[in-house]
This record gives structure tokens, C-alpha cells and sequence, in this order.
């Protein structure tokens, strides 16, 4: 087992991974920015260094910066948390290249999955359903629009380099696609340094299931269930629970399958995510793969009694994993809210400033990640993510109630947060009978209503 491990995140996956390695006996190390001088993460690890001004850009993805540290510092092994450079392929092959473990996947396979288009293709050969669309990437309005009559309107046009949302735009007729095409290419560009996009039939009111797999280096794969990620805004995941509500068993069973198979045919190793659609019929699409520990890991870790973070630990270790497929146990039912920094009373805006009160609800199956206490600053550099609320239940009715009661218990004091829209959620009659899909906020919520 790994003697110290460096951190190269921050904000509450950083803490995270610093409890499971301090039950582990590791030693860690935290890397942070000038803004996050005073974060939790900080503060918490046995060592922290300062890699550079708030930029995300000078600090946590500044590879060179970071490798120093881990060499200064001895580490024999780092974690990229989510975020940052956890998919940067590159860094992965920095890591392994100074002889150090990547707490995740190989270079390739990160480098595989985070080509958009190239996973498609890839998944395909492995007998896995993709959504209709083009083979590759399409450059020009002409090459789009000749794309568009196979794939048929509404389409999606999506970042082959990307994820999160950006990057993605939606064209429902032709005199629609030029311009998504270019305002797609554009922010593909900034954000990821690569414009390069493709085409896929846009599916109406699809649910996000992602199934989340656990794969060592001897040759086990297994999944560890599903989550249903379909409350959204702008695409960007809002709620997430496991298991789906009103989805048939055989069909949680046949992506659990699905999602083994693509990780079987890349070789991967560690923790990862596949990320399906699934239409109102339950036919299902291979959509993404997340190749990192995702935000929402606790619903999985709550429902299987896993700590994900230490499987990952153990992977990168080298050890074998210790239970097989038919060793796992669901049980009951479980809610993530994410807790931003953002006024949804004013359109989301952003809510940096410091929290001058914090009360942090608790109680039976309640779970809080979060790097915040009374007087830090939550810059207005990164993320807004200040804290994950986990509720746990017999069922879902249960998981609901707890969570409602958790929500009405967490004050924030000095910034606005996004408490308020999960409680709309929560009290909404279609959220209560699970019927939830990806246009869930924009059909069923009225956003000036709170």
C-alpha cells in the first residue's frame, strides 16, 4: 500500500480523498492556489503547498508545478480527484512516466473515452446501442446539414473533446443548424482547446442513467448499479439517485451489462462511468464515459455500503478486488443534491463571498460532503459547488422526506445558495412520482417562482 499520496484537486473532493486516506494509514499531501490559502482541504492534510496564483490555469492545472511537488515531497501516488486534470491524458503519462501511481486509469483509456466521437465508434464494436448520428466529426455547415438528413431533427450537436454540457447545442430544424454548429464549435474551442464536434439525434425527454464500474488490473470488472442524473439545468447535473425510479429491473440489469462490456473492450482499470440515455420505451444509448471518481459517488456508496475512494486507492495499489459481482447488495434508496454558491432566485448568479454562518444538517441516514466552515471565502474562481447533501432511506419515499428535512435544517449564512431549488424539486408531484427526465426543471418548474 501506497505510504503517501499527494491530493492535486481541491474544494470537497480534496477532503474527501484525505478522510479515506487517513483511515487508510497514508500520509497526504494537498496542492492549493492563493485563493484557496484557507480551504479546508488545506488545513486538513499532513503537508500543503502553494502551486500558483488563483488561475486555474497557473495553479491546478499547472502539471509542472504539481509533478515538482509530488517530487519534492516523495509521494509514490496521486489522486486527480474529479475536475482539473483528472481526464488530461497527459498528466496521467507524466505520473506513470516519474514512476508514480495515477489513482485512476491508464493514459489511453482516458485518452480513448475523452474523444467523444472515437468512443462512439469504439463502443459500437462492442455490441453496445449509440444514439443515431454521424461516424466522426463534422467540420462545415454543409458537411452538418448532410449529416442531419440520416440523423433526422431535433439533433444534438456535442463537443468531441468534451463534456459537462459545454460545447452542446440543440438545432430542431435546418434553419437552426449553421448556427448551433458554429456557436457549438466556439465554445468547444474555449473550453477545451478543441472545436472539433459531432452530430447525434436529439432524443426527447430521455432519462441520464449512468451505471458506475469498478475494474482492477488481473481482469475483474464489475458495475456497482445505476443513478438516475436526469434533474439538470443546462445540462449540468443538479440531483442524482440510485436506483432510477419507474425503470424496469431487467433494463437496470441490461445496462449494468452494457456498461461491463465497454470497460471490458478498452482494458480499463479503476473506477469509471458509463453514461447511457434511455427513451420512454427504456431503449438505451451509450452516451459518454467518465473516466474519474464522479461528484456523485456517495448515492452509489450509500446504497452498496462501498467506499469508492479506497477501492480506487486499492486499484492503484495493485490489489485485486475483493468481492465479485454476485457479492454485491443493494439496499434501499438514495438522493444527492448539489449545493452551489449560485442565487436561483436571479437566474443561478454566481454567490462568491464569504459564509459568515453554517449549520450542517445531520441526523439518520443524512451524509454532508463539504470543505466549507463559518468564515471561509468561497472564491469566485472555480466551481460552485460548496457541499453534497446524501440522504438514505428504506425506499425512495423515505429518502425523499429525510432529505427534505436535511434541506430545511442546512443554513447558509452571507452567500445565496441553490437550497431553495431543491426543495421545489423535492415538493414537485411529478419529482415525488419519479417521473423525471432531462427537460425535468425546464417543463415542470416555473424558475421565477421560489
Amino acid at each position: 500500500m501506497f505510504r503517501k499520496l499527494l491530493v492535486a484537486n481541491r474544494g470537497e473532493i480534496a477532503v474527501r480523498v484525505i478522510r479515506a486516506c487517513r483511515e487508510m494509514g497514508i500520509s497526504t499531501v494537498a496542492v492549493y492556489s492563493e485563493a484557496d490559502r484557507t480551504s479546508l482541504h488545506v488545513k486538513m492534510a499532513d503537508e500543503a503547498f502553494c502551486i500558483g496564483p488563483a488561475s486555474s490555469a497557473g495553479s491546478y492545472l499547472n502539471i509542472p508545478n504539481i509533478m515538482s511537488t509530488a517530487e519534492l515531497t516523495g509521494v509514490d501516488a496521486i489522486h486527480p480527484g474529479y475536475g482539473f486534470l483528472a481526464e488530461n491524458p497527459r498528466f496521467a503519462e507524466i505520473v506513470a512516466d516519474c514512476k508514480i501511481a495515477f489513482v485512476g486509469p491508464t493514459s489511453r483509456a482516458i485518452e480513448l473515452m475523452g474523444d467523444k466521437a472515437a468512443a462512439r465508434e469504439h463502443v459500437q464494436k462492442a455490441g453496445v446501442p449509440v444514439i443515431p448520428g454521424t461516424h466522426g466529426t463534422v467540420s462545415g455547415v454543409r458537411e452538418a446539414l448532410e449529416a442531419a438528413r440520416s440523423t433526422g431533427y431535433p439533433l444534438v450537436i456535442k463537443a468531441a473533446a468534451g463534456g459537462g454540457g459545454r460545447g452542446m447545442r440543440i438545432a430542431q430544424t435546418a434553419e437552426d443548424l449553421p448556427e448551433a454548429l458554429q456557436s457549438a464549435q466556439r465554445e468547444a474551442e474555449a473550453a477545451f482547446g478543441d472545436g472539433r464536434v459531432y452530430i447525434e439525434k436529439y432524443l426527447q425527454e430521455p432519462h441520464h442513467i449512468e451505471v458506475q464500474v469498478l475494474a482492477d488490473a488481473h481482469g475483474a470488472v464489475l458495475h456497482l448499479g445505476t443513478r438516475d442524473c436526469s434533474i439538470q439545468r443546462r445540462h449540468q447535473k443538479l440531483i442524482e439517485e440510485s436506483p432510477p425510479p419507474r425503470m424496469r429491473e431487467r433494463t437496470l440489469a441490461a445496462l449494468g451489462r452494457a456498461a461491463v462490456r465497454v470497460a471490458q473492450a478498452i482494458g480499463y482499470v479503476n473506477a469509471g462511468t458509463v453514461e447511457f440515455l434511455v427513451d420512454p420505451q427504456e431503449n438505451f444509448y451509450f452516451m459518454e464515459m467518465n473516466t474519474r471518481i464522479q461528484v456523485e459517488h456517495p448515492v452509489t456508496e450509500a446504497v452498496t455500503g462501498l467506499d469508492l475512494v479506497k477501492e480506487q486507492i486499492r486499484i492503484a495499489a495493485g490489489e485485486k478486488l475483493r468481492f465479485g459481482q454476485r457479492d454485491l447488495e443493494f439496499r434501499g434508496h438514495a438522493l444527492e443534491c448539489r449545493i452551489n454558491a449560485e442565487d436561483p432566485r436571479h437566474g443561478f448568479r454566481p454567490s462568491a463571498g464569504t459564509i459568515t454562518g453554517l449549520i450542517l444538517p445531520g441526523g439518520p441516514g443524512i451524509r454532508v460532503d463539504t470543505h466549507c466552515y463559518p468564515g471561509y471565502t468561497v472564491p469566485p474562481n472555480y466551481d460552485s459547488l460548496i457541499a453534497k447533501v446524501i440522504a438514505w432511506g428504506r425506499d425512495r419515499d423515505e429518502a425523499i422526506l429525510r432529505m427534505r428535512r436535511a434541506l430545511l435544517e442546512f443554513e447558509v449564512e452571507g452567500i445565496r445558495t441553490t437550497i431553495p431549488f431543491h426543495l421545489r424539486v423535492l415538493d414537485n408531484a411529478f419529482f415525488r412520482r419519479g417521473e423525471v427526465y432531462t427537460n425535468f426543471v425546464h417543463r415542470r418548474l416555473e424558475m421565477d417562482a421560489f
